[in-house]
């Protein structure tokens, strides 16, 4: 299994964390019952980490006029909204629920230019919340597509993501499918598509980073 780079300093340290306390519990009268249901526990617990860190390869389809899923997960919003932070005009907003046993990798889902990003500090309401796209911690990207148009793309963290990853900056070229971020431990992504775009996703259904089109430009 090919294990994300985000995750290989974390799966070290959890791995010594739970040597170190199952020697401890080896040391103390602890009842062989108990002893073994703690092997299962941390069995469990690593076996979970390590499923969320996954990295296994992708095969990008790459079409100009197709909006491909950032990251896996399920569709949890389908709206039309007014963006009020860079593009100030009207918007069909697809979000995607990244639960904790989802793949975590962000994939871009268009090629062409970083027109704008930032970075909100902020609440940690569940993913779902209604106001987690505004109010809780999240970063802002703007793809700007050849000929001009402008794919707003929002990661949103959750109750238990606390740490936004993104790997690109303003004024950056980049490819339709390459990775640009990961959020660790259930989240959310916001996609904000022209009110033209042609839906190709409805709620509820299960998408695949780079895999699944979720819209079609027209």
């Amino acid at each position: 299994m090919n294990i994300h780079k985000e995750g290989r300093s974390f799966l070290l340290k959890l791995c010594v964390t739970l040597i170190v306390i199952i020697v401890f519990l080896n040391l103390i009268p602890l009842p062989k019952p108990s002893l073994y249901f703690a092997y299962v526990v941390f069995g469990f617990v690593f076996l979970f980490c390590l499923q969320f860190f996954r990295n296994p390869g992708v095969t990008i389809i790459q079409n100009p006029s197709h909006i491909l899923a950032p990251a896996d997960g399920k569709v949890v919003v389908i709206e039309e909204i007014d963006e009020p932070e860079y593009l100030l005009d009207r918007r069909i907003q697809v979000s995607i629920f990244m639960s904790p046993v989802d793949k975590h990798i962000n994939r871009n889902p268009v090629s062409g230019t970083i027109k704008y990003m930032k970075y909100h500090p902020g609440n940690y309401f569940v993913a779902w919340h209604p106001k987690a796209s505004t109010d809780n911690e999240r970063n802002t990207i703007v793809y700007e597509l050849k000929g001009g148009t402008l794919i707003l793309l929002r990661q949103v963290a959750g109750a238990l993501a606390r740490r936004i990853k993104y790997y690109v900056n303003e004024n950056q070229s980049v490819e339709q499918g390459d990775e640009f971020g990961f959020i660790k431990f259930g989240s959310r992504v916001d996609v904000l598509l022209p009110v033209n775009a042609k839906i190709l996703v409805s709620e509820n259904q299960k998408t695949e980073a780079g895999i699944t089109v979720l819209a079609q430009l027209q």
